[in-house]
């Protein structure tokens, strides 16, 4: 459902995409011209790049779009074969109608292998007259060298606050949606400039109940309020290790939070601390870093964690 729900609120022309204005300008100069070199467009998830790569197939082809594209998200479809195949096929045969070439959408191209990303240089070389590639990735560095110099290269960046809320308010009028400002604020938070979250956050909670608040939000998102980590880490300061061990069970229980969603939200909070001095700031840093790496190799949760909060204790009690 959420990506029904992104779908329908996605832009129908470049010019609608929000948050993005140096992409947007040079987007509309291809718009207006219908032509474009290929392109690969980088950036965190959420930002814009499905969005921006659909709009701007809409605005060259119009309503029959579908016909000249192809989309595929290389994340299922990573392999050799399917380039040679499914991408090669389409990409031979002539553009339908009046179009002057095809467009191929290779979205999440960063998930392809090393042998079908060659493969793929081969074919953006053959057929560059009648076939443009708008290739979307998370991260650039894992696209091979001749692919991004045969693209022009558009990097997105995360949206800010105020684009974020704004998007949302609006969203939540056109549905109709009883939403207080503090919860605006706790969906702007909790997405770190990836709409499509925040969007998501928004459906989830309005499922639940009609009125949509602050606390809603939190608890349907797997996210801790901010208040809460800073108690936290108060309890390892002034109440020892047996309280703040508990108040952490409490925080995991309540708010559904894995040990490597915990550390992270506390490190994202830990520079909003005040009574942290910047030397503590920098050590808690690095314990962080040790706990987070423990899980993720695979170290037992409640034992990483609980050693995390016996360091934090042990440090901010001298």
């Amino acid at each position: 459902m959420s990506d029904l729900w992104v779908e329908k609120h996605r832009p129908r022309t470049v010019v609608e995409i929000r948050g993005q204005a140096a992409v947007v300008q040079r987007l509309t100069t291809y718009a207006g011209n219908k032509s474009f070199p290929h392109l690969l467009f980088s950036g965190p998830p959420g930002t814009g790049k499905t969005t921006a790569a659909m709009a701007l197939t809409k605005d060259i082809f119009g309503e029959h779009f579908r016909e000249n594209l192809l989309e595929m998200n290389a994340s299922d479809e990573r392999g050799l074969e399917s380039i040679r195949s499914k991408v090669k096929q389409f990409a031979r045969t002539a553009p339908y109608g009046k179009a002057a070439f095809k467009i191929i959408f290779l979205d999440e191209a960063d998930a392809l292998t090393a042998d079908a990303q060659g493969a793929l240089r081969r074919i953006m070389e053959q057929y560059a007259e009648t076939c443009r590639f708008i290739l979307s990735c998370n991260y650039s560095s894992k696209i091979i060298e001749p692919i991004q110099s045969r693209c022009a290269v558009f990097r997105f960046r995360p949206l800010s606050s105020h684009e974020v809320s704004e998007q949302i308010s609006k969203v939540s009028k056109e549905e109709n949606l009883d939403i207080t400002d503090d919860a605006v604020e706790a969906l702007t938070h909790i997405s770190q400039g990836d709409l499509r979250k925040a969007i998501t956050g928004l459906q989830v909670a309005a499922a639940l109940q009609p009125k949509i608040t602050r606390d809603l939000i939190y608890e349907t998102s797997a996210t801790a309020p901010p208040e809460e980590l800073h108690r936290y880490i108060a309890s390892c300061k002034d109440d020892g290790f047996h309280v703040a061990r508990r108040r952490l069970r409490e925080l995991l229980d309540t708010y559904g939070l894995a040990g490597t969603d915990f550390v992270n939200q506390l490190h994202r909070e830990l520079y909003n601390i005040d009574f942290l001095s910047e030397i503590s700031k920098l050590e808690l840093t690095e314990w962080m870093a040790e706990i987070d790496y423990r899980l993720v190799e695979g170290g037992g949760e409640q034992i990483q964690l609980d050693a995390m909060t016996a360091r934090l204790v042990k440090h901010l009690k001298t």
